[in-house]
């Protein structure tokens, strides 16, 4: 029976997760990066100031800030998927998938970007008149009461989606395959006596147990609610991420004779016409799927947390959300593939991929499997924290705040139960659920994108104007002091 299940899940997701996908993600970003006048590369300056800005809003108008709540985006979508899903990527499309993985960041940076500024525009309230954000809420304000069936759609396929099926699989497979050996989890008394009372093998006992620990430190963060794992992503994010980053530069510069060909078969795979269309279009499909796993854009997990900021001006909200795109599927994903096509071997049988990264790793750093299983510790749990909270405002806005508070408990019982199930069950589920959310998503941002392109030209029409009139001020004031000298 859970066979049979298990394959459904798999065909739903390969049917879904496929053409109909990359055409959603990757056209309707196409789409919105061209019709909004190339927003992801004009205006990445502006968005980098926005980091330096002071924090503008209060209380009344969210509950963190805009770069809180960018941080707590990339820690949710700089997870597993930057390492076990760009090893699956190179495993399954070979290192041309890498190529779509980064036109995927630039189209998913525009995407993102009408997400934010979406999240701002159209907040709604929860039945304790709490502002809040997301899909649904952007649906109902922005599209009108008649769509709401689609908000409900959205927020049904994120109950399930947000449950971190993938992390909770590939962090138990991890540290399995660092700390454990088969021979020694067989030979275990008390994996035994555990699998004897619950009537399971050595294996699946590991998995339950480790999945029970992971559901306990991740419960000391959730249960305090979106302050508490905006305060502790603030934190995270910026070590593990530094970590990470000088960990891969020293596989760079021990193996810098090697780095040209990387980038030569990243461009030349990503365009091998030789291998048949049909090739091709699978190598983009590919990097495509998984890039949507990464970085989420159109997914509509941002503008969930986004819609939580202090921030009250649209377009500075939706200029810090497209950072998120640059920072997980173009920076962290390439330095995983650099360092994986440098040091590890992507012909291997089957789908795998924490395992690929991690001989990877072995391989071109002392030690290195033991400080990947630190980064992949802190990127699980970053992502588990962050995607609790999405799945409790779904919860909250089907059921009420007091129903949905309940949503947590299932959401920590889902990282047990998730622990054990086979890999490509939790690719498949992972792949399905992203494609239900991203279709009310897409729907939503492409519908509302003009109002979008009009507050955006509004707003830095604003500014330009400011400018000038602050420059013909001060050409004003020279003028007159050097009058007076």
């Amino acid at each position: 029976m859970f066979d049979k299940i298990s394959q459904f899940i798999i065909n739903a997701a390969d049917l879904l997760g496929g053409y109909p996908l990359f055409f959603l993600l990757i056209g309707g970003g196409l789409y919105l990066f061209l019709s909004s006048g190339m927003v992801s590369l004009r205006r990445l300056p502006a968005a980098l100031r926005e980091l330096r800005r002071k924090p503008s809003g209060d209380n009344q108008s969210g509950q963190i800030s805009s770069v809180q709540a960018l941080a707590s985006v990339v820690a949710a979508t700089i997870g597993l998927g930057n390492i076990a899903g760009v090893a699956i990527a190179l495993v399954i499309g070979g290192p041309g998938a890498i190529f779509w993985m980064w036109v995927s960041a630039v189209v998913g940076m525009a995407t993102k970007y009408h997400e934010g500024v979406l999240a701002i525009m159209y907040k709604g309230r929860d039945d304790r008149g709490n502002l809040q954000g997301g899909p649904m809420h952007i649906i109902e304000q922005g599209m009108g009461p008649k769509w709401s069936p689609l908000a409900k759609f959205f927020a049904i396929a994120g109950l399930f989606g947000t449950l971190c099926i993938m992390n909770a699989n590939q962090l138990t497979e991890a540290f399995m395959t660092t700390f454990t050996t088969p021979e020694g989890i067989e030979s275990s008394e008390f994996l035994s006596s555990v699998g004897g009372f619950l009537g399971l093998d050595n294996a699946p006992a590991y998995r339950l147990l480790f999945g029970c620990a992971i559901a306990a430190i991740v419960a000391t963060v959730i249960l305090g609610g979106i302050r508490r794992i905006a305060r502790v992503a603030t934190v995270m994010v910026p070590f593990m991420v530094g970590l990470y980053f000088f960990m891969v530069l020293y596989i760079i510069i021990t193996n810098i004779h090697g780095v040209p060909g990387v980038f030569a078969s990243i461009f030349r795979e990503a365009f091998n016409v030789k291998a048949g269309f049909g090739a091709l279009v699978g190598i983009a499909l590919i990097g495509a799927r998984r890039a949507a796993l990464v970085n989420d854009a159109g997914i509509g997990t941002a503008s969930i947390m986004h819609g939580a900021s202090h921030n009250t001006s649209p377009v500075r909200e939706g200029l810090v959300a497209m950072l998120g795109p640059s920072i997980d599927s173009g920076l962290v994903c390439t330095l995983t593939a650099v360092a994986i096509l440098l040091c590890g071997d992507i012909n291997v049988d089957g789908v795998k991929g924490l395992e690929v990264a991690m001989k990877a790793f072995a391989n071109g750093i002392p030690a290195g499997d033991i400080l990947l299983m630190c980064i992949v510790i802190c990127f699980a749990m970053s992502s588990m924290f962050s995607y609790s909270y999405y799945g409790t405002s779904c919860a909250n806005y089907l059921f009420g705040t007091r129903a949905g508070r309940y949503y947590a408990w299932f959401f920590l019982a889902s990282l047990i139960v998730f622990a054990v199930v086979p890999i490509e069950t939790a690719v498949g589920a992972c792949d399905l659920f992203y494609a239900l959310m991203a279709i009310p998503t897409m729907i939503a941002v492409l519908t509302l994108s003009p109002k979008v392109r009009k507050a955006t030209r509004e707003f830095f029409d604003k500014e330009k104007a400011g400018k000038e009139a602050a420059n013909a001020s001060r050409t004003s004031n020279d003028t007159t002091n050097h009058t007076s000298k």
